[in-house]
């Protein structure tokens, strides 16, 4: 249990105060006042995990601290912060806070849940799964955190629909290609041959 590991454990307890945050928003917004201390906790959250997360990789490769737990948890950190951000401000409507789209939440749902599915199959198949990130996989997950980010600083002038689209357009271009990924991977293994029984 390195520090890094214990920063990146940080990371994802903050989460639930994140969302929990943003919720309490939501609700002070349905009684008719708007509570904005709710929604800089919740912006103070966010920004406290964004730090985190480059604070447990430079302290990973600068003291050596790289493990295995770490490798697993480090990702899935980031993912479940950027999950529980878009489903969040895909439910609650706060008068002022730019409300996510359904397509968005169900692109991001759809793409994650086929990718998992697909690792699934590549594993009992092959045995053997390597995770090879593609630019377009990167770049959708940048835009994605500028989403919501921009919603939550209610950046306003930065045209968030733009922003919207134009990660919605890299999450399914990427979507694409590791579905092109696996297919060949399963070919390439002799399992998506026709069988001669």
């Amino acid at each position: 249990m390195t520090l890094a590991t214990r920063i990146t454990i940080l990371r994802i307890l903050l989460i639930p105060f994140f969302v929990g945050a943003l919720l309490y928003y939501d609700e002070s917004a349905t009684k008719g006042t708007v509570n904005e201390f709710y929604h800089w906790l919740a912006v103070s959250a966010f920004i406290l995990a964004a730090v985190t997360d480059a604070l447990d990789g430079w302290i990973a490769k600068r003291f050596k601290q790289k493990s295995e737990l770490g490798a697993v948890l480090d990702p899935l950190a980031d993912k479940a912060l950027l999950l529980a951000a878009i489903i969040t401000l895909s439910i609650i409507q706060v008068p002022g806070l730019y409300r996510l789209p359904l397509w968005f939440l169900v692109l991001i749902l759809g793409r994650d849940a086929i990718l998992l599915m697909g690792f699934a199959v590549l594993h009992v198949f092959t045995r053997h799964v390597r995770v090879r990130p593609h630019w377009s996989g990167k770049i959708s997950t940048a835009l994605q955190m500028c989403v919501v980010s921009i919603i939550l600083v209610k950046f306003d002038w930065l045209k968030i629909d733009w922003w919207v689209w134009a990660a919605g357009l890299f999450t399914f271009v990427s979507l694409m290609v590791y579905i092109v990924r696996g297919v060949r991977a399963i070919t390439e293994s002799g399992y998506g041959t026709p069988s001669s029984r």
